[in-house]
């Protein structure tokens, strides 16, 4: 990135957060969540994501639900009969993804070819604290064993520090090669870590580097989605990016919640549980684990 290129990133970002301060902080009476947040108050400046928000917060038909979910299981002890499950209930429901770590992206391509159900692999999860080389890496390698979108966290510390530049770069690293194999990438800013500040800048940084999503969570960090976090996330990226929620989304009024908010992705462990409830069936035992 150039001096320039730093400069104008630096007043995208600065304009963002003025726009923000310069805004009172009621709170609104119908989703109690910042006013300038309000869902209702969304929909009529999101004109893609307006469509989409009053298809599925009314309740939608479940092939819609269905394909806005990333069927998660990223827990460290997932067994291969975990993953083949994981695999089988996509298919049979016909999740957008499986999401799985990149130890599984091989197997999951394998059991889910023809199925039309894609493969997500993380990077540089759950922390985000590894180099872009090696983040880098980690997306080729996993574009190359099958992945057809990836999930990569942000380097939260060098966004917290101020070093812009380091968490460009880092972004880019993985949007890059995302672009060149035509995979979808998606930025984790790991939103319960931030100030709204921050979540702002974060969201113009992956907007910058070229990412198709900005993402709430990991589900590995001291709290999940909220209303608030997928607002404020939307209306900094505007209705050309996607917002993916995810963490804490276990059942269909959760899905809805993120959803008219601004969410056109949610991944879950629960959706199985979240189709069924679509379907007015009584939820089964999930068989994976939780996210």
């Amino acid at each position: 990135m150039t001096r320039e290129e730093l400069r104008r990133l630096i007043d995208m970002i600065v304009q963002e957060v003025a726009a923000a301060s310069r805004r009172p902080h009621a709170v609104c009476a119908c989703h109690t969540v910042v006013d300038d947040c309000c869902p209702d108050r969304l929909r009529g400046v999101l004109d893609a994501g307006a469509t989409r928000v009053g298809l599925h917060a009314v309740g939608g038909a479940p092939a819609s639900v269905a394909t806005m979910i990333d069927h998660t299981l990223l827990k460290p002890d997932a067994s291969r009969q975990n993953i083949e499950d994981l695999c089988r209930e996509a298919a049979q429901f016909k999740f957008a993804t499986v999401c799985v770590n990149p130890t599984w992206v091989g197997t999951c391509a394998k059991l889910l070819a023809g199925s039309g159900v894609g493969v997500c692999s993380v990077v540089g999860f759950p922390l985000g604290a590894t180099t872009a080389d090696v983040k880098g890496y980690e997306t080729r390698r996993a574009i190359f064993d099958g992945a057809r979108e990836i999930d990569m966290v942000i380097n939260v510390g060098a966004l917290k520090s101020g070093d812009l530049h380091t968490v460009e770069r880092d972004i880019e690293a993985v949007t890059a090669p995302c672009r060149d194999c035509g995979a979808i990438s998606k930025v984790i800013i790991e939103a319960a870590l931030l100030t709204d500040d921050e979540k702002i800048t974060a969201c113009t940084l992956a907007k910058a580097a070229g990412a198709d999503y900005v993402k709430t969570s990991t589900g590995f960090g001291p709290g999940g989605a909220t209303p608030a976090d997928v607002a404020l996330m939307r209306r900094v990226v505007g209705a050309e990016m996607g917002v993916k929620a995810a963490g804490g989304i276990r059942d269909l009024e959760g899905l809805k919640a993120m959803v008219a908010a601004g969410a056109t992705r949610v991944g879950a462990s629960a959706g199985v549980k979240i189709l069924q409830q679509a379907r007015g069936e009584k939820p089964a035992t999930a068989t994976s684990s939780g996210y």
